[in-house]
């Protein structure tokens, strides 16, 4: 048995825009390739739990999984500290890539080999191979042993993957390339330049995977090639190693530009191009749920640049998925929280809009009869494989800190409503749940002057603590539902972290304000302690 199971202020999902207009025919999506990215530096499923969901992918649409290991991959030797502590063993990706296959989903690995070199040059053995040496961001490029680490990080990598078309080499967001010591002095001899400097790394990497794997295609990131000149990308071997891969996540993505830029790689002698959206990691790097409209309407308008470009342009789309914006960021929302975006952007590429029988579909898929977030933290979340995480996630995101608020600090009467055991805050009536006002003890009577003195007027314990003890029960009995939920998902780092950063610091307010009302209790009436 499986042991499992720029920010955006508003938390709603769904879906006040119609989509239908300006889109292509149903069923003719211009994207041959349509990739569901894994992005395995933070939060890496279960591999039984990707036994549930790639049938879901497959029915959906997707036909490809682009999965970034980072440190979850199996290095051996002289890499085997790149591993993270839960790291996939060699069997377990071997069965990923069988449930792949049984699921007609082609993997691509990906493996960063320039930038976001973080869970590499964290480690002091490495360090010396920084571009600047504070940060670990980015990889030297003058090194020979800098090269020398990536093919063999690639090489262990194709081992494992053998007869893959695709590897992604990574190559985005090289920050602080040329700030390296080296790097100036190499740039203060003409007619050198960061964009060659950037040019000739890529190559270099690129002729490695060439040699080494013929049969393999590199992709790479497009946003280091952005700026380069149209005869520069030329006169480079770039444009006929590698495939570039266009990322844009904005729900008011440039198409225009977007097929402009296309059109200039095409120029450069690039043959086949890729783009990429996002259903989920792309809205803020703290993110616990995932707004579904955002991530509509940024496919929806990839649709529009497919419509605007020549059929033979695009080799397909890669829907990522990010789980960390670096080895260093908290989790954003965690991959089952992003299924019905996933499944609403799938279906969208296929029909080309979300008119209401594709809405229809995606909601049959899911087993849901709604796709609001508010229908999300009820048991009509769905039915898919983790839908239970995303019920009891919604609950918690949309409730437990507001609640606690409610109850701490806010100067006027709230209404705390409960069902059954789930607790939530609204400022609407719900006939089904019971509602009970909560006046301003806390704020008035028990304010954090008073607790340092541990000084408050025996009444309003009666009125305080009840309250609080009944708030922390509830959200107690509902956070054990969750952390059992996540736990068969996903590895116990990985549940301590979500529990850590969007859980516990509201429990503790509570506990401490339990704890605070204890002590002030047991204080002896005439100590002087004067408000």
């Amino acid at each position: 048995m499986c042991l499992m199971q720029e920010e955006v202020p508003r938390q709603e999902v769904f879906l006040s825009h119609d989509f239908t207009k300006n889109s292509m025919m149903s069923g003719s999506s211009p994207f041959k390739m349509r990739l569901v990215h894994l992005d395995l530096k933070g939060a890496p499923p279960r591999v039984c739990y990707l036994s549930e969901i790639f049938p879901l992918f497959r029915a959906l649409g997707a036909n490809g999984l682009l999965i970034e290991y980072e440190d979850m991959f199996p290095y051996e030797g002289h890499l085997r500290l790149l591993r993270a502590k839960h790291a996939y063993s060699p069997s377990e990706i071997k069965e990923i890539l069988h449930l792949a296959t049984l699921n007609e989903l082609e993997v691509i690995p990906l493996v960063q080999t320039f930038g976001h070199m973080e869970f590499v040059l964290k480690h002091e053995a490495l360090a010396h191979l920084r571009e600047v040496a504070l940060f670990p961001n980015t990889l030297n490029p003058h090194k020979a042993e800098s090269l020398a680490l990536v093919g063999a990080m690639i090489d262990q990598v194709m081992a494992l993957h053998p007869g893959a078309r695709w590897l992604h080499i990574g190559c985005d967001e090289v920050y602080y390339l040329g700030e390296g010591e080296d790097s100036r002095q190499w740039l203060q001899q003409e007619p050198n330049t960061r964009a060659e400097l950037c040019l000739s790394y890529m190559e270099a990497v690129a002729s490695h995977v060439q040699a080494q794997h013929p049969t393999t295609t590199p992709l790479v990131w497009d946003d280091m090639l952005r700026d380069i000149p149209e005869d520069q990308l030329s006169a480079s071997r770039v444009p006929q190693l590698v495939e570039p891969v266009l990322w844009d996540y904005g729900a008011d993505l440039d198409v225009h530009s977007k097929a402009l830029l296309m059109e200039k790689y095409r120029k450069s002698g690039f043959s086949w191009l890729w783009a990429a959206s996002a259903f989920k990691g792309a809205t803020g790097a703290s993110q616990a749920l995932t707004p579904i409209e955002h991530h509509l309407r940024n496919h929806v308008q990839w649709l529009q640049v497919a419509g605007s470009v020549p059929a033979d342009t695009l080799q397909g789309i890669v829907l990522t998925g990010w789980q960390r914006y670096d080895h260093f960021s908290v989790l954003c929302e965690l991959l089952p929280v992003g299924i019905p975006s996933l499944a609403v952007c799938l279906q969208v590429l296929l029909h080309g809009d979300f008119a209401e029988n594709v809405k229809a579909r995606v909601e049959n898929f899911l087993g849901t009869s709604s796709l609001e977030a508010t229908d999300f933290r009820s048991e009509r979340a769905g039915s898919f494989p983790g839908s239970d995480i995303l019920n009891l996630i919604t609950q918690v995101s949309l409730h437990l800190c507001s609640s606690v608020d409610a109850l701490l600090e806010r100067d006027r009467f709230s209404k705390v409503l409960f069902y059954n055991h789930r607790v939530c805050l609204t400022s609407h009536s719900v006939p089904t749940y019971v509602c009970g006002f909560a006046p301003r003890y806390v704020t008035g009577w028990f304010s954090p002057y008073h607790r340092r003195r541990k000084f408050i007027h025996p009444v309003m314990i009666q009125h305080i603590q009840p309250q609080a003890l009944s708030l922390l029960a509830r959200w107690s009995v509902l956070v054990g539902e969750l952390e059992a939920a996540l736990q068969r998902v996903f590895y116990p780092d990985a549940v301590e972290e979500w529990l850590e950063e969007n859980v516990r610091p509201s429990l503790r307010r509570l506990q401490a304000l339990l704890q605070d009302l204890g002590e002030a209790a047991g204080a002896r009436p005439d100590s002087g302690q004067d408000p």
